[in-house]
């Protein structure tokens, strides 16, 4: 498929942000860990110096010799996931000050705040209760990396109740789950049965990404592998009967022919990197799955376009979507080019697609 795209993505945000800092939206929050774990990856595939070092910057300049973090406060699982990136840092470094900083994020999962079963609230103020499936991604990106790293176990045992509760929660039909629970449907958004109204492109992305990182990270005999991988073949089963002729998926997944719903490039290429994850990993097989693999990658790359600076515009999502109350709420929140979280998505799908097995 030849490696292009991973390259100019990387390229364009180089220049866009000559420091990863930056990235929108703050300088220390999860579009910058989602971003530097896929320059982790390009640098594993092409062995170029420079991803390397746009990583490297990063870090140093927000951890002093004492671990502390600039502008982290353990305040969300959005704060927690940049972590992810230090626990590479130190992988790659094993300085302590690294190792210091990660156990900082570590010890701040400690008294964060959960649901009566245990789910951890996707932020310590404001979302009393309430679980989202981006919230498992950000949290469990950090503490299944920090597990594999600094050998602690009972991080993967943390990493499959967080599965199995969301699922629990937010699950709907074909493996696909809402966006959000609110336990005591106190949210403007819950239901009765407190889950949030749709199926939301970018949120199931979430959700497919960090059972990719689950694979990609638990020890081979623990318990949560095979929790991910159910979990991820009814997705990917799922994800196949919604899958437009573009190749992308809708905004709201399992609606595709409802008014005004529109397809959403920022959660396509999450589900076309867990197809091709899947795929390589012999989790699923066979031409439909591989058809679907291909086809979003496809579209994928139909959604970017070079500007008259050389440099590459995604178009197509929205950026910053909280959980919405309805159907027309996510349909017609506004889209932006360059949205942050579409731009890593596509980046992690093209070196997927491009570069197949560096993952780290």
């Amino acid at each position: 498929m030849g490696t292009d795209y991973a390259r100019r993505l990387a390229d364009t945000v180089m220049r866009r942000y000559p420091k990863a800092e930056q990235y929108p939206y703050r300088d220390w929050c999860y579009p910058q860990g989602y971003l530097l774990i896929g320059f982790s990856r390009l640098w594993k595939a092409t062995g170029e110096e420079r991803y390397r070092d746009y990583i490297y910057e990063y870090c140093d300049s927000h951890v002093n010799r004492e671990g502390e973090i600039t502008g982290f406060k353990g305040s969300s699982m959005d704060d927690m996931m940049a972590g992810s990136i230090l626990v590479w840092m130190y992988e790659q470094t094993g300085e302590e000050k690294y190792a210091r900083a990660c156990r900082r994020i570590y010890e701040a999962f400690q008294d964060y705040p959960r649901t009566r079963e245990g789910g951890f609230w996707h932020g310590r103020k404001g979302v009393p209760g309430q679980m989202w499936v981006d919230g498992v991604f950000m949290g469990q990106m950090f503490y299944c990396r920090y597990g594999r790293a600094f050998g602690e176990t009972a991080c993967f045992d943390e990493a499959a109740k967080q599965l199995e509760l969301i699922y629990r929660y937010c699950h709907v039909h074909d493996g696909m789950l809402v966006h959000a629970y609110c336990e005591d449907s106190q949210a403007p958004w819950a239901g009765e049965d407190g889950k949030s109204s749709c199926v939301w492109s970018e949120g199931l992305g979430w959700y497919a990404l960090i059972l990719c990182e689950v694979l990609d990270l638990a020890p081979g005999e623990h318990p949560v592998r095979a929790v991910a991988e159910r979990q991820l073949k009814e997705l990917l089963k799922g994800l196949l009967e919604v899958q437009d002729d573009t190749g992308l998926w809708y905004q709201v997944v399992d609606r595709p022919r409802d008014a005004d719903n529109w397809c959403d490039v920022s959660g396509s290429a999450m589900f076309t990197y867990a197809f091709f994850r899947g795929l390589r990993s012999g989790l699923v097989s066979g031409e439909a799955y591989e058809r679907a693999a291909e086809k979003g990658y496809e579209g994928i790359r139909g959604r970017m376009t070079e500007n008259e600076e050389g440099l590459l515009d995604v178009h197509g999502a929205c950026e910053g979507l909280c959980v919405q109350k309805s159907y027309e709420d996510y349909v017609y929140y506004p889209q932006k080019v360059n949205g942050q979280e579409a731009v890593c998505g596509c980046f992690w799908a093209a070196i997927a697609a491009e570069w197949g097995e560096n993952r780290i």
